[in-house]
């Protein structure tokens, strides 16, 4: 193989450890943070709400493809207002 062979490789491995390191980071983080949910006293009868809104987030499509996180930021106080409900209910 060339040099510039090898050095597209190397770019390409580098790339893909990077991109698991970042995900193994998100995913501890995220792992935190529904463990600080579930001590905050927030219901466990709606754990999808939360897995559902953090799925929208994350996945690349959205209901109105537009520059801002219009959609997005909609769908988090959805989410919002449905476990506060549920904690209020309880």
């Amino acid at each position: 193989m060339s040099t510039e062979a090898w050095i597209l490789v190397a770019v390409a491995v580098f790339l893909v450890v990077a991109t698991l390191a970042v995900a193994v980071f998100v995913l501890v983080r995220l792992v935190r943070a529904r463990r600080s949910v579930r001590a905050a006293g927030v219901p466990e009868d709606r754990p999808w709400v939360f897995w559902a809104a953090v799925a929208y987030l994350v996945l690349p499509t959205d209901l109105m493809p537009d520059p801002m996180y219009l959609d997005d930021i909609g769908v988090l106080l959805l989410a919002l207002k449905s476990v506060r409900a549920g904690r209020d209910a309880t």
